[in-house]
C-alpha cells in the first residue's frame, strides 16, 4: 500500500510541473524508474511472490495491448504502401538486421546460450519506445520527415517483434524436449488465431462504430469508450483461445480504421490519459525490479546492453537508410535514438511467464534489465543535447550549400 501511495503522490507532483520538466533532461520514464529504484533501496518493498508477479504481468500486458492498438489505429496505411518511405525501410530491412545482429551479439557475449535463446533476447530488445523518444518526435528542431519516421517505427515495431519472440520461444522450448508439435501449435494458435481475432474484432467493431457515428446513435464520450473496449475484447478472446493478445490487438488496430476513419484520433485521446498512467506505473515497478537485479548484473549483461543500443541498432539503421539521400549526421541521429522501454519490459515479462523452461533464462533477464535501464537514462539525458547538436550540424551543412537533410 505504501508503494502505491508513493507512486500516486509522484504522479500528482509530476503533473504540477510536467511542462517545466519537458525542458530538462529528466524525462517522465527516467523519473519514475529512478523513483522505483529509490523506493526499493530506502524501504522493505519487494515484488517477490507469484501473485505480485502475475499482477505486474497483467498490468504490463494491459498497457502494451492499448499501446499496440493505438499505434496501429493511427498509422497511415497509405504511407506504408510506399516502399521508398523511411518507416518501411526501418521496419523491414532495419528490423530484420537488428534481430540478426542482436542474435549474433548474444551468441558472442553469452556463449552458453543456444541460438534460439539468443533470438529470444534479440526479439525482446528489437522494438523501440515511442514514449522514451517523445522529446524527439515533438521537437520542431527535428525535421518533420525524421520525426514521423521514428514515430511510425516505434509505433509498429513492437507489434512486429511479437511473432519473432513467440517463434523463437516455441523452437527453443521444442528443442528443449518440452513436447513435440509445439511449433505447429504456436503457428496455429498464437499467430493464426491472433490474426483472425484481430481482424474479426477490428473490422466488425469498426463497422459498428462507423454506423453508430453516421446515424448519430452514440455520444462522443461513449463512442470513445467503445473503441477502447476493442483491444480489451481482443485480449480476453485471445486468452480464451490461447492466441497472442498482442498480435490480435495490433491487427485490430490496423483493421478498425478500414471502416472507422476516426479511430486514430479517438484512441489517442484515451491513451494520453489512462494509458499514460499505466505506462508510468510499469516504469515505476520496473525501477523496483531493476534495483533488485542490479547486484546480479555483471560485465556480460552490461556489455550486451551497450552493444544493443549502439552497433546492434545503428548499423541496421545505416544500412536501411542507404540510398535515401540522408547525410551522416541525420543517419547517426536516427540510429542513436532508438530507445528500449515499455515494449521490451512487457515482452521480457511474457518470456519470464514461462519460468524454468529455458536454461539461459537468467542471462536473458539480466541483459534485458541492463539494456532498458541504460536506455531510459542514456536516451533521456541525451535527447535535448542531441536535438540541438543535430540542428546545429544540419544548419551548418545547409549554409555550406549541401541542402536540407
Amino acid at each position: 500500500m505504501a508503494t502505491v501511495a508513493v507512486f500516486l503522490l509522484l504522479v500528482f507532483l509530476y503533473s504540477l510541473v510536467s511542462r517545466r520538466m519537458e525542458r530538462t533532461i529528466l524525462t517522465a520514464p527516467a523519473l519514475f524508474t529512478a523513483a522505483g529504484l529509490v523506493c526499493f533501496w530506502t524501504s522493505s518493498v519487494s515484488l517477490d511472490g507469484e501473485s505480485t508477479g502475475k499482477t505486474l504481468l497483467k498490468l504490463a500486458e494491459f498497457g502494451l495491448v492499448l499501446l499496440l492498438f493505438t499505434d496501429a489505429s493511427k498509422t497511415d496505411l497509405q504511407e506504408l504502401k510506399s516502399i521508398r518511405s523511411l518507416p518501411i525501410r526501418l521496419l523491414s530491412v532495419g528490423m530484420l538486421l537488428t534481430l540478426l545482429l542482436g542474435l549474433l551479439a548474444a551468441r558472442v557475449v553469452f556463449p552458453q546460450m543456444t541460438i534460439w535463446e539468443a533470438g529470444i533476447l534479440a526479439a525482446i530488445l528489437a522494438p523501440t519506445d515511442a514514449g522514451l523518444g517523445q522529446v524527439i518526435v515533438n521537437s520542431p528542431k527535428v525535421p518533420r520527415r525524421i520525426r514521423e519516421a521514428l514515430n511510425v517505427e516505434a509505433g509498429l515495431n513492437d507489434g512486429l517483434s511479437v511473432p519473432f519472440l513467440l517463434f523463437f520461444m516455441a523452437i527453443a522450448a521444442e528443442s528443449g524436449h518440452s513436447g513435440e508439435g509445439l511449433l505447429w501449435r504456436f503457428v496455429l494458435e498464437q499467430l493464426g488465431l491472433g490474426t483472425l481475432i484481430g481482424l474479426t474484432v477490428g473490422c466488425g467493431g469498426g463497422w459498428l462504430l462507423d454506423l453508430a457515428r453516421r446515424r448519430q446513435w452514440a455520444t462522443g464520450a461513449m463512442g470513445q469508450l467503445g473503441l477502447v473496449a476493442l483491444p480489451l475484447l481482443c485480449a480476453l478472446a485471445s486468452e480464451h483461445f490461447r492466441a497472442s493478445m498482442f498480435i490480435a490487438a495490433f491487427v485490430a488496430g490496423l483493421a478498425v480504421q478500414v471502416r472507422f476513419k476516426e479511430a486514430g484520433k479517438e484512441s489517442v485521446e484515451f491513451t494520453e490519459g489512462w494509458g499514460q498512467l499505466a505506462n508510468l506505473l510499469v516504469f515505476f515497478l520496473f525501477g523496483i525490479i531493476a534495483a533488485r537485479a542490479l547486484p546480479q548484473i555483471g560485465f556480460a549483461p552490461v556489455c550486451y546492453a551497450v552493444l544493443s543500443l549502439t552497433l546492434v541498432r545503428m548499423v541496421p539503421v545505416a544500412l536501411a537508410l542507404t540510398g535515401t539521400g540522408l547525410r551522416a549526421p541525420t543517419v547517426l541521429f536516427m540510429g542513436w535514438f532508438g530507445p528500449r522501454g515499455l515494449a521490451s519490459i512487457v515482452l521480457g515479462l511474457v518470456f519470464l511467464e514461462h519460468e524454468g523452461l529455458f536454461p539461459g533464462e537468467t542471462s536473458i533477464r539480466l541483459a534485458v534489465v541492463a539494456t532498458v535501464l541504460l536506455s531510459i537514462f542514456a536516451h533521456g539525458c541525451s535527447a535535448l543535447g542531441g536535438i540541438n547538436l543535430h540542428a546545429r550540424v544540419v544548419g551548418m551543412e545547409e549554409e555550406a550549400g549541401h541542402g536540407p537533410r
